[in-house]
């Protein structure tokens, strides 16, 4: 009888933990995939949630969510998740910040890296470079700014290269596409075949802060609250890190 009602017991509590476990979906985009991806595997253990991603640029994130696809969680830059937060895409006051990048400059791997330790150094190698990799994210968009503020916008407009949302411009540089080429840090130091060179000097530089958002059309939200919460404590942080980004 004793064993019976041990066999009972385990019985309902697999069938408790069955019951409880949930599929959080996700729609994020690429800049701190690396480390999202890590970090979700370790939370998957832990609490035996499934997650399940979809990683793409940030155009196509924004066309997903306008199209009225349904998501638990969307992971963005910050200034992206307030803007669907006022679009009504995403819960207010559900933002969490998870981790933060600086815009970096790559080249081919094994070729020479130019010098971009300064303001006029940077200005040099692009302005003899024979062509030069941007994003359509925020890094890209960036970029723009950063070619107009060193007065080169001119000079460099016909040498840009633009990947179509969703695509790293590591692509570009290691197909030899372009000589050079920007990205948020995080998308270009592990990026196969091509070397990363370093950041955007001095007060050029821009760090850009992504975060999570609960969606509003989250049919899992208590889950997906306990998936940031796990990305963004304190243990998070060596992860965050090894893959080129800052924790929030």
């Amino acid at each position: 009888m004793k064993f019976t009602s041990f066999i009972a017991a385990a019985s309902a509590l697999l069938l408790s933990c069955f019951v409880n476990a949930a599929e959080i979906k996700v729609v994020s985009t690429q800049a701190t995939e690396a480390a999202y991806v890590e970090l979700v595997a370790q939370f998957e253990k832990a609490s035996g949630h499934k997650v399940t991603t979809v990683f793409t640029g940030t155009l196509n994130v924004q066309k997903r969510l306008a199209d009225g696809e349904r998501y638990d969680l969307i992971i963005m830059a910050s200034p992206a998740i307030d803007d669907q937060i006022k679009l009504g895409k995403a819960v207010a006051g559900s933002r969490v910040d998870f981790a933060s990048s600086g815009t970096g400059l790559a080249v081919r791997k094994g070729a020479a890296k130019p010098d971009i330790s300064s303001a006029d150094a940077l200005k040099k190698t692009l302005l003899a470079a024979k062509s030069i990799g941007y994003s359509t994210g925020p890094s890209g968009l960036y970029m723009l700014t950063v070619f107009e503020k060193m007065g080169i916008a001119d000079q460099v407009k016909g040498k840009l290269k633009q990947t179509p949302s969703g695509v790293f411009v590591g692509t570009l540089i290691a197909t030899g596409e372009t000589e050079v080429g920007f990205q948020q840090i995080s998308e270009l130091v592990h990026f196969p075949g091509i070397d990363y060179v370093g950041p955007l000097p001095g007060d050029l530089q821009k760090i850009t802060m992504f975060s999570a958002g609960i969606h509003t059309g989250a049919t899992q939200v208590d889950a997906a609250k306990a998936l940031v919460k796990f990305i963004t404590a304190p243990a998070a942080a060596p992860v965050i890190k090894k893959h080129g980004l800052e924790p929030g």
